[in-house]
């Protein structure tokens, strides 16, 4: 999916309430010419490891973890997933569900009364958000699901989604990781890295749901679905990684707006490699440190840049006022400047190509 093919990535989100199959209501559309600290402790329950080579039991890991799957309801329309974290009651769901509304409400299961929720906090740069709920008000109980992590993950590696597409509560499907490291579209225009791309089948309403290993544990948010001009699952979805949720949940719970680095280019592939910038912004940290439109950048941090993924990768992980040394090729010459990276600010200028 490198190169400059214009595809569509839809938002697998938000569909009115009450909505059935084959009436689709998305909340977006995303246009993309790319591929696509720890938490603070909580009690969550502990992953009951498959026997190595045991083929993967769906019905078994669906009765044991759907209970912490929630549907959402934001405002009069907006509708998507979510799932329990911990024995407190928050609940992780995408950025883009809770933005169809101002007032929340949760499901737990087919035939639970809806139960008021409050949003703590968003990370639009990650379509990420936090609800909680009174664990009083759930009948039995709260069943808060695992968090695992990214890097065990390989390509073939059995997965299933949980989630309420078009307004079906308590759907599961299954397949696999399909590839690794994709960058998807954040809802404010900027890059998300390490996207997990799989074919488990993932539609609207599915947005906010969890994208489980075969341990039962949470590895990324289902979030976007891509296609060529139709709006139907094609075996092609993406879940925001699971790395993301626990780098911004600590921010979250407190309300507050996760920190994230700004290099502040808009950049495509270059023809031989590395990133082309399109343009700098004014003022911005690249344009400060000395890198001008026109330039390739073809290493950052130590670390060889074959398109512009590779950049969004390194900035993505730093934090504002991290300083990265970048090499620029400018008139067939190689220049090494050193970027302070700056606090990214709450929309892209320029989303298309990427800004980072």
């Amino acid at each position: 999916m490198r190169g400059m093919s214009r595809l569509l990535f839809f938002i697998a989100g938000a569909v009115s309430v009450g909505a059935v199959v084959g009436v689709l209501a998305l909340a977006g559309v995303f246009e993309d010419e790319t591929e696509p600290p720890a938490p603070a402790a909580r009690s969550t329950p502990q992953a009951t490891p498959a026997a190595p080579g045991a083929a993967l039991d769906v019905a078994e890991l669906y009765e044991r973890v759907s209970t912490g799957v929630v549907f959402v309801q934001a405002g009069q329309s907006g509708t998507g997933s979510g799932f329990v974290i911990d024995d407190e009651g928050h609940i992780i769901t995408n950025d883009h569900v809770v933005e169809a509304g101002t007032g929340y409400r949760v499901r737990f299961g087919e035939n639970g009364e809806p139960i008021d929720a409050e949003l703590l906090g968003k990370d639009p740069s990650a379509d990420l958000a936090l609800l909680k709920v009174d664990p009083g008000d759930v009948d039995g109980g709260i069943e808060p699901l695992e968090l695992g992590a990214s890097e065990d993950l390989r390509p073939g590696d059995p997965v299933i989604a949980i989630g309420s597409p078009f307004g079906l509560t308590g759907t599961v499907t299954a397949g696999i990781v399909s590839a690794l490291g994709r960058t998807i579209r954040a809802p404010n225009g900027f890059s998300i890295s390490g996207a997990i791309q799989t074919d488990a089948a993932i539609n609207p309403g599915n947005s906010g749901g969890p994208l489980l290993d075969e341990q039962g544990r949470v590895i990324g948010v289902n979030s976007q679905i891509r296609t060529d001009g139709g709006n139907a699952n094609s075996g092609v979805g993406f879940a925001v990684p699971v790395d993301e949720i626990k780098r911004s949940l600590p921010a979250l719970e407190k309300g507050e707006d996760p920190e994230r680095a700004f290099l502040g280019v808009s950049s495509g592939p270059a023809p031989e490699g590395g990133a082309a910038v399109g343009g700098v912004i004014a003022d911005g940290p690249a344009f400060k440190a000395g890198i001008r439109e026109g330039d390739t950048i073809v290493e950052i941090n130590d670390q060889p840049v074959r398109d512009p993924d590779d950049v969004s990768a390194v900035v993505n992980s730093r934090r504002p006022g991290d300083e990265v040394r970048v090499i620029v090729e400018r008139s067939g010459e190689r220049r090494t400047l050193t970027v302070t990276l700056g606090e990214q600010p709450e929309q892209a200028s320029n989303p298309d190509p990427g800004e980072r």
